[in-house]
């Protein structure tokens, strides 16, 4: 016995070995279907039953019996699995399959000779000597049955039809008893998917059988064979694709051919298709269509550059082709026997020599021969023959029109400054006494006096028409800013140095205006509820109060500018400053109040102003000016200046147009109504603009710079809104000397005359009229 399990097991691995695949389907179908209640495994047993005998039907005798108990073997451990398997399965097919071995067993040596004449007869025949032998084999069994293609699961009870047919049925096919064979239970949702995937090792090479809805988990070897495929390898290991290619057809003649087939009738009739392509070629031929072997060419090509000259071109109406250059007729200095007078001296041979090629009258130098025999040749032909096809060759034969445009008309047409007087041309007077930068200058209403504030800590009061320095008030620091006031009936200037703004009574001019000014001051009553200002109030006193100061106001940061509004009774100044929201405050005089009209600053403001007329207020930051309703506390505009850092800005008195100096040398021009962008950029200075300022009454404006000139503009404003402003340069007024690299650091008009005031770094005042 122990033999034939070895020999068995040998058996079965040389089995393994021929078709992995199918053996192991067979197997793993087997032990996926046990759990069915039908009689899929008697097939199966049969099968193995029939395949033994035929085995062995074509072996010689001693192998045959070996085969036989080996049949045997395999039946009896088929048998025992089965019934471990299907503990429910029928009792009387288990007892059939239990008498097969033995009855095997005792006449095995009549079954041979039997077996014998059942492989060669076949199937049927063999069938019927089974069951003569006495080996009780139900009816179900046909030629069939042995059939071993792989192309159907045996347990496929449906037949050859597509299986999504029974897609939506429990069942698939129905056994000889006619119940319906049922599928294995597959209600997985995702979630058990999902943990199987988790937990089940083998997941990842299970697969669904389509005939039988079954899993079935492959093997090794078929994992192995799906890789080979996906990498569009051969599925079989020993396969050599690259084995050296048998030439069938070779050039050497062989005494035997490969095929002995007469040769076909076609291969010697002669096509329709061909003679009919054949027809159309002739009749082409015949017909002019194609010409078979035209006489190639051999005569060169020369093409004439200009033969074709495009007569519709652009110029082709004009006649205009220009004829080849003609040369000079030779003359007597190129004879080789030139008059005396044609020969150079011996200076002018020395002068011809010295001469730029250019320059010289002739190219040669006339020589005398005595004969023409004597004559050499011309060291220069070669080079001047070239340079003669040059010509030829590359002339452009036709003119260019060309647009001439007289530079002169592309100048705007301006009326001429003589035309647009009065505006100021000479300087007429300089204001001295500052020992330091004069940073900030303004006049009285009445044109009669003027203020100057400088680095020196002085601000000093000049009479306008003498240049004589009435008045020095000594203040606390360097002075920014001074502002006087443009009501005329009350006398204050405002001066920033420092935190401090001091409003000073000059006690010049009218003496009812100066102690009116003094009595309002004085007479103001402080209200009952005192409310908490960022900005303190005090009344000067003392040694103060006799230099002429009347009100101190001490605020948080540095002043830079002050600036009045029309009325006279409220006063803007500037504390420039990034991370604070208190960069702007308004105070009121009459009441000596202080408020701070913005929540937040957008950016660093450096200057503001009132409107003339209406209740705007102008706040200009370093790129843009924005226009504020003080009624409506609201942003009406926001005005883009085009240009890096903006250092002045002033309002034109009918309050629509706005110049904007910047510290990039330009000065924009802004129509409020026209747009938010400028409407003339002007860059006539060299250096950053200092300051800009416009007349009261004459259409004017004026803008310093650090170049140390002032440049005064025509700024003509129209009543009709469709007429644009009327903008042109009339002159350049200089004077200052350029100190520290500061040159024109203030300007502002007289209220009255077309003058114009100029404040420098030199510290001197200056007029223009």
């Amino acid at each position: 016995m122990t033999k034939l399990k070895n020999k068995k097991r040998n058996l079965e691995e040389n089995e393994d070995e021929q078709l992995p695949i199918f053996d192991k389907d067979g197997g793993e179908d087997a032990h996926l279907d046990d759990g069915d209640e039908d009689q899929g495994d008697l097939s199966d047993s049969e099968e193995s039953v029939f395949s033994g005998l035929e085995e062995s039907g074509s072996e010689s005798d001693d192998e045959e019996e070996e085969d036989e108990e080996d049949g045997s073997e395999e039946k009896s451990s088929d048998i025992e699995e089965d019934k471990t398997a299907d503990g429910d399965g029928d009792d009387q097919l288990s007892a059939k399959e239990v008498i097969k071995p033995q009855t095997d067993g005792q006449n095995s040596k009549e079954k041979k000779k039997k077996k014998k004449a059942a492989g060669k007869e076949g199937g049927e025949e063999s069938v019927a000597s089974v069951r003569d032998s006495g080996l009780q084999i139900s009816s179900q069994v046909d030629e069939y049955e042995h059939d071993t293609s792989d192309e159907e699961d045996i347990r496929n009870t449906v037949g050859n039809i597509p299986m999504e047919w029974y897609k939506d049925y429990p069942h698939i096919g129905y056994d000889l008893e006619g119940k319906k064979i049922f599928k294995p239970i597959r209600n997985k949702d995702e979630l058990d998917e999902f943990l199987d995937k988790m937990e089940n090792p083998d997941y990842w090479r299970t697969v669904q059988d389509k005939m039988t809805g079954a899993d079935i988990r492959l093997s090794d070897e078929q994992v192995d064979l799906v890789h080979r495929l996906q990498q569009g390898k051969f599925g079989d290991v020993n396969f050599n694709e690259y084995e050296p290619a048998i030439d069938f057809f070779s050039n050497e003649v062989m005494i035997h051919p490969v095929t002995n087939r007469p040769q076909d009738k076609r291969s010697f009739i002669p096509s329709l298709i061909e003679k009919e392509k054949v027809g159309k070629l002739v009749h082409a031929i015949k017909m002019g269509w194609i010409k078979p072997r035209r006489p190639k060419e051999t005569t060169p090509q020369y093409y004439d550059l200009w033969a074709k000259e495009d007569p519709n071109s652009i110029l082709g109406r004009h006649k205009m082709h220009v004829p080849a250059p003609k040369m000079k007729l030779p003359g007597h200095e190129e004879s080789y026997n030139p008059p005396p007078e044609y020969l150079l001296s011996e200076e002018e041979r020395l002068a011809w020599e010295q001469q730029d090629p250019e320059y010289r009258k002739l190219s040669f130098l006339p020589q005398k021969f005595a004969c023409l025999r004597a004559v050499p040749a011309y060291s220069r032909f070669i080079h001047e023959r070239f340079e003669r096809c040059l010509d030829l060759y590359l002339c452009p034969r036709q003119r260019k029109m060309r647009v001439n445009v007289n530079p002169e008309d592309l100048i705007p047409k301006l009326p001429k400054p003589k035309d647009l007087q009065p505006f100021p041309t000479t300087q007429s007077l300089v204001y001295r006494g500052h020992s330091s930068l004069v940073r900030s200058i303004s006049v009285s209403p009445s044109g009669q006096w003027l203020v100057s504030g400088s680095d020196d800590c002085t601000v000093r009061f000049w009479e306008v028409s003498t240049a004589r320095c009435l008045k020095t008030v000594e203040v606390g620091g360097a002075v920014k800013g001074v502002a006087w006031n443009p009501n005329p009936s009350i006398c204050l200037v405002a001066v920033s140095y420092d935190d401090t703004v001091v409003l000073l009574n000059p006690g010049l001019g009218d003496r009812l205006v100066c102690t009116a000014t003094d009595q309002l001051i004085s007479s103001y009553e402080e209200p009952e509820e005192v409310m908490d200002q960022s900005v303190q109030w005090a009344v000067a006193e003392g040694e103060g109060h006799e230099q002429g100061h009347r009100l101190i106001l001490k605020h948080p940061k540095t002043v830079r500018q002050v600036t009045w509004h029309g009325k006279g009774d409220y006063l803007a100044c500037v504390m420039p400053d990034n991370g604070s929201s208190l960069q702007v405050v308004i105070h009121q005089v009459s009441k000596r109040r202080t408020q701070n009209p913005f929540r937040k600053n957008k950016g660093l403001v450096q200057c503001v102003s009132f409107h003339p007329i209406r209740p705007y207020f102008f706040v200009a930051t370093q790129r843009y000016v924005r226009v504020y309703n003080l009624i409506k506390q609201e942003l009406t505009k926001k005005l883009m200046a085009n240009c890096k850092w903006i250092s002045s800005m002033a309002i034109h008195p009918g309050g629509d147009n706005v110049i904007c100096g910047s510290y990039d040398c330009r000065l924009a021009w802004f129509d409020l109504d026209l747009s938010t962008k400028p409407y003339k950029v002007l860059r006539h200075h060299k250096k950053a603009l200092r300051s800009v300022a416009y007349h009261r009454h004459y259409p004017l404006f004026a803008s310093g710079s650090d170049d140390g000139s002032v440049i005064v503009c025509h700024g003509m404003v129209y009543n009709d809104l469709l007429q644009n402003p009327l903008i042109v340069p009339v002159k350049v007024l200089k004077g200052h000397t350029i100190t520290h690299d500061l040159g024109v650091l203030d300007v502002t008009f007289h209220p009255t005359q077309p003058w114009v005031f100029s404040s420098g770094a030199d510290g001197t005042v200056r007029l223009f009229t």
